[in-house]
């Protein structure tokens, strides 16, 4: 192509990938006018103006509207304003499209009805506060009057969702079914009974008293990651990495009740970490239908992962009671 050449608008359309029609209606709409007419009234297009026959042609295959694209030929904005405003509305479209895709796939799923349809729109639609406001009136009502250790309910409603500025369909799914949970007067039921039941007991409470729970937390967590690596590896309770770890254990759980660790007072530890197997045996159903269940739809929308299995509370009393001397 050569700078002062004319093309026919036949050939235009052929270099552009645009139809002749096309060419004609963005001309008629004063987008764009040929470079040339002959006094037979024939379109000619110079090299530049293909090119801009070109570039509205990429800007209308991306959604650009025949203003934006008007505006931007005359000089009023550029391309780069042009394509960074285009994109902030096609990524909220596509959020848009995500929440619609997760509450029809969500609906298809449950075979649900209008109204349902409705409420997960709805759900899917909150604000951030909206949200705040739905977790922290389901942890008011759950956690009123149990009978646990106190700032335990406070612990266990800090683990709560929050839903990214751009969620994948796996998360949206996740927050409309989390939502409609804690919205449910039978599983806020479920939930509170299983938490009176579970760490109301004696040994419960002594694991979810402040000072142990801040212990596993931040000061013995590294403690913890030891011995559950251990653990993980298939090693013995009374191998030497986990003995090391046990002991570290039972000497930074001793400190925290003014106590020496003891044979004694690991025998103890061991026994409590037993009933606290067999609470956690008897209660694995309940618990994956309650709390179980909200820990692991936050685990989804948060894009964190889910715990990595249970405490191996036997083990770590096994650990323990091969600590004590012969």
């Amino acid at each position: 192509m050569h700078d002062n050449e004319l093309y026919a608008i036949g050939d235009a359309a052929r270099r552009t990938g645009l139809s002749v029609s096309a060419i004609r209606f963005y001309a008629d709409a004063g987008i764009i006018a040929p470079t040339r007419l002959t006094e037979a009234g024939h379109r000619l297009y110079d090299i530049r103006a293909i090119a801009r026959l070109e570039l509205i042609r990429t800007l209308r295959d991306l959604g650009t509207g025949l203003d934006d694209i008007r505006r931007l030929l005359a000089g009023e904005t550029t391309l780069h304003d042009l394509v960074t405003t285009h994109l902030e509305l096609v990524e909220r479209q596509e959020r848009g499209l995500r929440a619609r895709r997760a509450v029809l796939r969500t609906l298809a799923r449950q075979g649900g009805t209008v109204a349902q349809a409705a409420l997960m729109h709805k759900l899917v639609s909150m604000s951030d506060e909206e949200r705040e406001r739905l977790i922290d009136d389901f942890w008011q009502e759950v956690g009123a009057g149990l009978d646990v250790a106190p700032d335990f309910v406070e612990r266990l409603a800090a683990m709560r969702p929050h839903l990214p500025e751009d969620p994948t369909a796996e998360q949206l799914e996740a927050w409309i079914e989390l939502a409609d949970l804690v919205r449910d007067p039978a599983f806020r039921d479920a939930v509170r009974s299983f938490l009176q039941e579970t760490y109301s007991t004696p040994p419960a409470r002594l694991m979810t008293a402040t000072p142990v729970q801040d212990f596993i937390y931040t000061t013995g967590t590294k403690i913890m990651e030891d011995l559950f690596a251990a653990h993980r590896a298939g090693l013995p309770a009374d191998s030497p990495q986990a003995q090391e770890a046990v002991v570290r254990l039972a000497r930074a759980a001793a400190e925290l009740g003014d106590k020496r660790p003891t044979a004694e007072f690991r025998e103890q530890m061991a026994a409590y970490f037993l009933l606290i197997e067999e609470i956690e045996e008897e209660e694995d159903p309940a618990f994956d239908r309650t709390h179980g269940r909200y820990l692991s739809l936050v685990a989804v929308i948060n894009g964190t992962p889910s715990e990595e299995g249970p405490v191996p509370f036997a083990w770590l009393s096994a650990a323990l009671r091969a600590s004590l001397p012969l």
